[in-house]
């Protein structure tokens, strides 16, 4: 589910058009943050989390933090994050409910924050509440849906989930109430949103789609060559490796 195998950025894109156009707002509003002209700089803060402002009406606050970020290193973190586990969500699930989780994921644990942390001095940026709305998906789908992913995903998924958790709380300036309020409201709306789902396949599974744009599956797909368990173990073990390295980055940075 995990292994990217779409041969090109155009390929990715037409696949995954929602992850793809999150990651595109990702970069544009951090580009807001580093231009040097300052209409720029007051639209990236007019869409941090300012609780003063939150107090004042300015309720767009909500949702506008979950697509900026504190920096290049953390945008590249969630980005990176959302492409990895991004895509098969947004698959399994189509594109409204994938987005229906991320956003909702993404405000709600905002709200929380609010609610918890109401400190007019406080304010957040970041889309990683969001993302552990997905890891919530996931993994209820461990817990209840085996059915919907392989024993190695599964690995994958909890191994990740485990490594954000520690470092939610072992990190600087982490707003820890998004993290874990993002990952529950995740996991409670995904008996809803997994109603109906079928298991991820990779594009080189896929035959075509029909003229109602549904994935019309190749016959033959399990017939072909797979990755070997030793290529998932290594996968596994990079993708650890390369979130770890992000994330000592973002704390030096």
């Amino acid at each position: 589910m995990f292994i990217r195998n779409e041969r090109s950025i155009k390929e990715f894109i037409r696949y995954y058009p929602v992850v793809s156009t999150i990651i595109i707002i990702h970069i544009l509003t951090w580009l807001l943050d580093i231009i040097p002209i300052g209409l720029f700089n007051q639209l990236y803060h007019l869409g941090v989390g300012s609780h003063w402002g939150l107090q004042n009406g300015e309720y767009w606050r909500f949702i506008t933090p979950i697509f900026l970020h504190g920096g290049l290193t953390h945008m590249l973190f969630n980005s990176f994050s959302l492409v990895l586990f991004g895509p098969a969500l947004e698959e399994m699930l189509g594109k409204a409910k994938f987005l229906f989780v991320y956003i909702g994921a993404g405000v709600l644990a905002n709200i929380a924050t609010f609610i918890i942390h109401p400190s007019i001095l406080y304010s957040h940026v970041g889309a990683s509440g969001a993302i552990f709305g997905l890891f919530g998906v996931y993994v209820f789908m461990v817990a209840f849906r085996k059915n919907l992913i392989d024993s190695q995903s599964s690995q994958i998924v909890m191994v990740i989930f485990i490594i954000g958790i520690i470092m939610t709380f072992l990190r600087p300036n982490i707003n820890i109430y998004a993290h874990i309020l993002g990952f529950v409201v995740g996991f409670l709306i995904a008996p809803l949103v997994l109603n109906g789902a079928r298991p991820y396949y990779p594009p080189q599974y896929r035959k075509s789609y029909d003229d109602d744009g549904e994935i019309r599956f190749d016959p033959n797909r399990w017939k072909k060559k797979r990755f070997s368990r030793k290529t998932k173990q290594n996968f596994l073990w990079t993708i650890i490796i390369i979130l770890v390295v992000i994330g000592v980055l973002y704390n030096v940075f």
